[in-house]
């Protein structure tokens, strides 16, 4: 869907920001481009439409060479969000949303339409919150407003710049949830740049790890992890990569791999947890000890057995997703 073929870009004819970049976005996943402050992220993703320039190389959408698109009609059909969420504090919620279908001459029903679907989507009463403006909103509403405003006119590609970045951990990590729900709805071709590493690993089908304008790897996230391909990427993933893996696999993955403990009724110190949290989590559960057995429930309450310390221990100790970790990272 989106092809980066040997992007340069120059400033000032000597400065080189991006080097001779190469990989492809393919339809419906999410690709995050990481990396350290100034290493090339942002530039990467403005370029995709048009508001930076290319020095050399060639941007393709859907096989379409985006030098040769006019620069506004290329914009319209691809949704940007960024971390200030960008909402006009003069417009009412519904007119914010509708900017870009407004553009495109949709009727008053077709509009109308379009935001009640939208805002049902992100659980917001249409109605409720049509009339108000910006201002009224909490700083996670305006968030998931950006984010909507941005699939209103249904565009093929979706550029996102540190979207969730201003949001405090907890509203941040609720919304992420949000949006991978939506995305697996609307499965949009999606471009998304980040900062932060748990974040990347987190919504990402691959990611593009940069320093200096190249590319370091690009992978998906347990591969990155699993085998970082140089001694940069090892250091930007830490040592506790094998933890950091953890967010990628689910207690269902666990259960399905090596199966739950029995649940010892004579524990006290005990939590419950859904059959489809990440590992992470309840692991960190376990650590800090909130609990001594994590006991896990399906979606009907039932109690399915226990997680310990001890069997996340041991599910590290084998293949995750036909993807073995090697011994020095256990």
């Amino acid at each position: 869907m989106i092809k980066f073929d040997q992007i340069t870009k120059t400033y000032e004819g000597s400065v080189t920001a991006i080097n001779k970049v190469d990989f492809n976005v393919d339809e419906g996943h999410i690709v995050v481009l990481l990396g350290p402050s100034g290493c090339g992220k942002t530039t990467l993703l403005r370029m995709v439409n048009r508001l930076e320039s290319i020095s050399e190389g060639k941007i393709y959408i859907n096989g379409q060479d985006s030098s040769e698109l006019n620069p506004i009609e290329l914009r319209r059909k691809i949704g940007y969000v960024i971390q200030s969420n960008g909402l006009f504090p003069n417009l009412t919620i519904e007119e914010n949303v509708m900017i870009v279908p407004d553009m495109l001459g949709w009727s008053k029903a077709q509009k109308r339409e379009r935001f009640n679907e939208l805002m049902d989507m992100i659980g917001l009463d249409p109605d409720k919150y049509r009339k108000r403006y910006p201002h009224e909103l909490s700083g996670g509403q305006q968030q998931r407003i950006g984010v909507i405003r941005a699939l209103a006119a249904d565009p093929p590609v979706m550029l996102m710049d540190e979207p969730f970045g201003a949001l405090d951990p907890i509203i941040r990590e609720k919304i992420q949830d949000e949006f991978l729900q939506i995305q697996r709805k609307v499965k949009k071709t999606i471009l998304f740049v980040s900062h932060d590493i748990d974040e990347a690993i987190k919504m990402a089908d691959r990611i593009v790890l940069l320093k200096g304008g190249e590319i370091m790897q690009y992978d998906s996230p347990s591969e990155m992890l699993v085998r970082p391909k140089n001694e940069f990427v090892y250091e930007f993933f830490g040592k506790d990569r094998a933890i950091k893996s953890l967010s990628l696999h689910t207690i269902k993955d666990l259960k399905k791999i090596i199966g739950l403990v029995d649940i010892d009724d004579s524990i006290q110190d005990t939590k419950t947890i859904h059959v489809g949290n990440d590992l992470r989590n309840t692991l960190s559960m376990l650590l800090n000890q909130e609990a001594d057995q994590v006991i896990v429930l399906d979606d009907n309450g039932n109690r399915l057995g226990a997680i310990t310390i001890d069997r996340v221990q041991q599910y590290l100790h084998y293949e995750i997703k036909g993807k073995s970790i090697p011994m020095e990272e256990r």
